[in-house]
């Protein structure tokens, strides 16, 4: 069998590359596909044609102005929502032109004339798509500044471009003055663009989701149909009173069907409207205008109801995102709490068994057990278990921040004297070594402080806080104990005279491992203790917290729920 050294020493050939298919990315075409799905493009120039000839049958002004504001803005939004690349384009493009000059020829304008206008109205269209694709990428309505953005640089701008050239293009072809066609042209052109890009951008892919729960799907059905209702009532049968009833119900949509909802109520109310304007009795103040005119004015009066709403579904869209990515990030965060509460827990119990030898024997080699021993031999052997016995504390410190995390502690909370928890600390702290010196006093509001807590939880809290007010509070020569009575609670306060601590310091307090800058200094410590205590306090359903200012010491302080 060949050795393995000799294996790694032979000479390899190298390999061919392996052809990876990328996947085509999702809104795109490339130069195989732009002609294998015919059917959008296609359906888009019918689509075309058709809306071409109902623009011209009844936009048309009396000044000749020709609006095909619809046939623009449905080709715009259907070819930024296809797909792109550059053989996509040059094939939607070029359907879009044919339908808009076989639209033209059908109402019988001259060749000419046809192919001008045809070509005018391509330009406002690229110009439309161009403009989203650079200022509005995603072509995205789910926040506010998308939504103005798409339609600000599509609905604005590029029927700024149409009208520069279509008021000179109807000024040779039948007169019509400079100023009237540019105004004509650019605010039917930009209504529209209003109005139809955000009921096609609006509607995505979530809203296919709504087919899987009855009960949603009962709802949109519902509040559509009631406001596709009042709308008939409003604008065909003209009962005024209703008006308030349709408000009221684009709120609601708004609130309960989001952005889609909203377009599709815009797209009902639109064809209502232009269908009572145009072959119903018109309002009084319409009577005597063309209709040309007349749809102008419904555009207006549309987006004037709808817009804010549209605007109001793109805000609670937003918030729905934001909503959205804060669960998320609280999940992740939560998973990666556990993850590393799993990781003190078997940190913490693995380093429990070593450090417990090296105690045992530092213990043995102190007293002698293992043979005579030196002077320095023994004050080694001391350190050592010192040392030894600080890691034993921090591997109990761990193991207990990650139970608390991970809601392994459990805590029984019963009917707990306050007083006699705090003279038990006071006791145990006034015998501690480095608490010579220190005057330990206790002050209360008497006998009757019963708290509803765990006591042995408690204890070690109220521990934690004499341990800290004695490390670093020693300079100020006191440390006091108090409890006082709070309504519907008791009130535990650990009171020293050391240096305090600044407002930054204090809301970085009860974080984990965070020493305040102390890590280099010669009091111990390992930044656990207080988050530890912070934690247990939350458990038994209290408070915890420090009232301190530079020079003037530090109260820390829990509060419980009285028994």
């Amino acid at each position: 069998m060949m050795s393995v050294s000799r294996v790694l020493e032979a000479p390899t050939r190298p390999l061919a590359p392996v052809p990876v298919r990328r996947p085509a990315r999702a809104g795109t075409a490339g130069p195989s596909t732009a002609f294998a799905q015919p059917l959008g493009p296609l359906a888009t120039a019918c689509a075309v044609v058709l809306l071409t000839v109902l623009g011209i049958r009844f936009g048309m002004t009396t000044e000749g102005v020709v609006v095909m504001w619809l046939a623009n803005a449905v080709a715009s939004a259907i070819w930024v929502r296809t797909g792109k690349g550059m053989a996509f384009d040059l094939c939607f493009g070029g359907l879009v032109i044919a339908g808009l000059l076989a639209g033209l020829l059908l109402m019988g304008y001259a060749p000419l004339a046809s192919l001008t206008l045809a070509a005018v109205n391509g330009v406002e269209i690229v110009a439309a798509v161009l403009l989203m694709r650079r200022f509005a990428p995603g072509q995205s309505l789910s926040t506010v500044r998308s939504a103005v953005t798409v339609i600000g640089v599509s609905a604005l701008v590029a029927p700024l471009i149409g009208a520069g050239l279509g008021c000179l293009v109807l000024a040779n072809l039948k007169g019509v003055p400079l100023l009237t066609g540019f105004q004509m042209w650019w605010f039917g052109h930009a209504l529209g663009m209003m109005l139809i890009l955000p009921i096609i951008l609006g509607v995505n892919g979530r809203s296919a989701k709504v087919l899987i729960d009855p009960v949603r799907m009962a709802e949109w059905i519902g509040l559509l149909a009631m406001l596709t209702a009042v709308a008939w009532a409003y604008y065909i049968l003209r009962l005024g009173p209703v008006s308030f009833i349709l408000n009221m119900l684009l709120v609601i949509i708004a609130a309960r069907l989001r952005l889609t909802g909203v377009a599709l109520s815009m797209l009902a109310t639109a064809l209502i409207m232009f269908g009572s304007i145009l072959y119903g009795e018109p309002p009084r103040s319409l009577v005597g205008f063309d209709p040309g005119i007349r749809v102008l004015t419904a555009q207006l009066m549309l987006l004037s109801v709808c817009m804010p709403f549209m605007l109001v579904a793109a805000l609670l869209t937003q918030v729905d995102g934001l909503t959205e990515r804060a669960k998320a990030g609280r999940e992740r965060a939560e998973l990666a709490s556990e993850s590393k509460s799993r990781l003190l827990a078997n940190v913490a119990h693995e380093i429990k068994s070593p450090v417990a030898g090296v105690i045992g024997i530092g213990d043995l080699w102190s007293s002698g057990q293992l043979g005579p021993v030196t002077a320095t031999q023994k004050e080694m052997a001391d350190m050592l278990v010192k040392t030894a016995r600080q890691v034993e504390t921090l591997a109990h410190d761990l193991l207990d921040v990650a139970r608390a995390e991970s809601g392994a502690v459990k805590v029984e909370l019963r009917p707990t004297d306050v007083v006699g928890v705090i003279e038990d600390v006071c006791r145990s702290t006034a015998m501690r070594p480095d608490a010579q010196g220190l005057k330990v006093t206790v002050e209360g509001d008497g006998i009757g402080l019963i708290a509803l807590a765990d006591s042995q939880r408690l204890t070690q809290v109220i521990d934690n806080f004499a341990t800290n007010a004695v490390k670093y509070g020693a300079a100020g020569g006191a440390v006091t104990f108090r409890a006082l009575r709070i309504p519907f609670g008791i009130r535990i306060e650990v009171s020293d005279k050391g240096p305090g601590l600044t407002a930054l310091k204090q809301t970085q307090l009860f974080e984990p491992f965070n020493r305040l800058g102390l890590e280099r200094s010669t009091v111990e410590g390992h930044g656990i203790g207080l988050a530890l205590a912070k934690r247990l306090v939350e458990l038994q359903g209290g408070s915890i917290g420090v009232e301190s200012a530079p020079g003037e010491g530090a109260t820390f302080w829990v509060e419980l729920p009285a028994a």
